[in-house]
């Protein structure tokens, strides 16, 4: 695929025998971290930030172990969200930056925590966009597809696909279906098809895999939010399908952070609205 422009560092870094591959754009100062979601995309859903913030400092992320360049481990264990705050640690190593604005969606969100809480040395501040926390309960259909992940849904319609029997089956009809529900806004066949693409550059074992790795508890949340010292910054769409505006609301009350809601937008406001979604982040990062 065309890119506007092209890293001026690239690289692997390597843990356990597990490889992460790694891009930098720009090499000043800001430093931002962009930190994989969930696997079911790689570092290209940063697309429209990267460029961006290249040119005014230096922009930093990785595809996520599970899709992208970097390896497939096959255990679940390997998929914890430590393993990915460790990947992001040396990933600041490799690009030689001691110190970085973190960025973190969705998922993303619960990695971001460890590297703020676990190693505040690192990380200057915090950005979350439409964080998938453990803080608030799930909206009754998601909480009920979630608790029968591992079970063979009789029909599976809805969010009943979000389901470990019917990603082993018809993958695809999985990838279509979620990424209709995080970009719900009109005239976004483009990021949906985008999504599907990169969802498509994985398998859905591998997917299964990261399901198995996990979610932090709500106790290892609080106490994570808890030992948070940097300034924060969440940013949720109002019209969100995949994770509920009131997980956004929670977690920026929980670190006394301060919130923007993008009334009209989805599950991935940064995708369609960069713009203002670049300026805000970069008035905070200043």
């Amino acid at each position: 695929m065309t890119r506007g422009r092209l890293p001026d560092q690239a690289g692997y870094v390597e843990r356990d025998g597990v490889r992460s591959y790694w891009e930098r754009y720009g090499d000043g100062e800001p430093a931002v971290l962009f930190l994989p979601t969930w696997a079911i995309v790689h570092s290209r859903c940063w697309k429209a930030q990267l460029p961006y913030f290249g040119r005014h400092g230096s922009a930093v992320t990785f595809d996520p172990r599970g899709n992208g360049r970097s390896d497939r481990p096959a255990e679940p264990s390997a998929y914890a969200e430590r393993e990915l705050a460790a990947d992001a640690l040396a990933v600041l190593d490799a690009a030689g930056i001691g110190r970085a604005v973190v960025v973190g969606h969705s998922r993303g969100a619960q990695r971001a925590l460890f590297l703020a809480a676990e190693h505040p040395e690192r990380v200057a501040g915090l950005c979350f966009v439409a964080p998938a926390m453990p803080l608030v309960s799930l909206p009754p259909g998601r909480a009920a597809a979630m608790a029968a992940f591992e079970e063979r849904p009789v029909v599976p319609e809805g969010w009943r696909k979000y389901n470990a029997h019917h990603w082993l089956t018809d993958y695809r009809d999985f990838v279509e279906f979620f990424f209709a529900e995080m970009f719900p806004e009109p005239h976004s066949t483009k990021q949906v098809e985008d999504g599907v693409e990169w969802a498509l550059e994985t398998d859905p074992a591998t997917l299964v895999a990261t399901q198995r790795g996990g979610w932090i508890s709500r106790r290892e949340a609080e106490a994570l939010c808890a030992a948070v010292r940097c300034p924060a910054l969440v940013v949720h769409g109002a019209a969100d399908h995949v994770i509920d505006p009131a997980s956004g609301r929670a977690l920026a009350a929980a670190l006394g952070a301060r919130l923007e809601i993008f009334e009209g937008s989805g599950h991935s406001p940064h995708t369609r609205v960069p713009a203002r979604f670049n300026l805000l982040l970069r008035e905070f990062v200043g």
